[in-house]
């Protein structure tokens, strides 16, 4: 059916967003499940189109051009490039560390902004790509205050996979985590996602109360205790006041 290529296509199209770096026709198709046949004649459509490009020297395919427009596009009628970034780029200059927003995205957030901190040695961070919920700072926060349906599906659903010495892999920890954050109005992360990192976050909300991503400072643990990353709360909040407002209401 139409329809079912249509998916393929799109499935083929995230994989390889979701590989910048490049991925063969086989990796192509044993990740989607699509036959290699046919992921090779959709993804030669998408390369017709611009969306993907064929490195020849490698056999492998990319993220092409087109792609990287449209994603420019999105981000402009989202706000994330024109309105966040000096608001982003004012608390970095305050804070002195990276400063990062992310939205909700199923049982995962998504990176969609990032603004690099001053210091030789910070932390980096790529937009468009996924993070997980039980161990990172904005995760925890765009749980906190989520509608009361989707926090307790989520709480029930996202894998607690162990990534850094501090990850939570209890769920009732999780919850009670999760639920103190919407008490304080942030949340922490203490080298839960990567070992020597450390981050918190607050979320950005709408005028009606409703959350539309999650603003964080992330710091190296050797420069920043938890204490110091608290201690930029009232930074990031009045900068999440700020886009609360002034990001577009979509």
């Amino acid at each position: 059916m139409p329809s079912d290529v249509v998916g393929r296509a799109i499935r083929l199209l995230v994989l390889v967003g979701e590989h910048p770096n490049g991925i063969t026709l086989s990796a192509l198709a044993r990740e989607s499940g699509v036959p290699v046949s046919t992921a090779h004649r959709l993804v030669n459509s998408l390369c017709r189109e611009g969306l993907v490009e064929f490195e020849t020297t490698g056999k492998r395919y990319k993220p092409g051009l087109r792609l990287f427009q449209l994603g420019q596009q999105a981000g402009q009628v989202y706000g994330f490039a024109g309105t966040a970034l000096p608001v982003m780029q004012r608390v970095t200059r305050q804070t002195e560390e990276a400063t990062l927003m992310s939205v909700l995205d199923g049982t995962r957030h998504l990176y969609v902004h990032y603004v690099d901190g001053p210091l030789p040695v910070g932390v980096r961070s790529e937009p468009g790509r996924h993070g997980p919920l039980h161990c990172t700072s904005m995760g925890k926060v765009l749980m906190a205050f989520a509608p009361d349906d989707v926090r307790a599906d989520l709480l029930d659903r996202v894998e607690l996979t162990p990534y850094g010495p501090n990850t939570i892999t209890d769920r009732d920890v999780l919850r009670e985590e999760v639920a103190r954050a919407g008490e304080r109005g942030y949340a922490t992360a203490d080298e839960e996602h990567h070992p020597g990192l450390r981050a918190v976050a607050v979320p950005i909300t709408r005028p009606d109360g409703s959350v539309f991503a999650a603003l964080s400072t992330a710091a190296p643990a050797f420069r920043r205790s938890v204490d110091d990353l608290v201690a930029m709360v009232p930074v990031l909040q009045a900068a999440a006041s700020e886009l609360g407002v002034r990001l577009p209401a979509r």
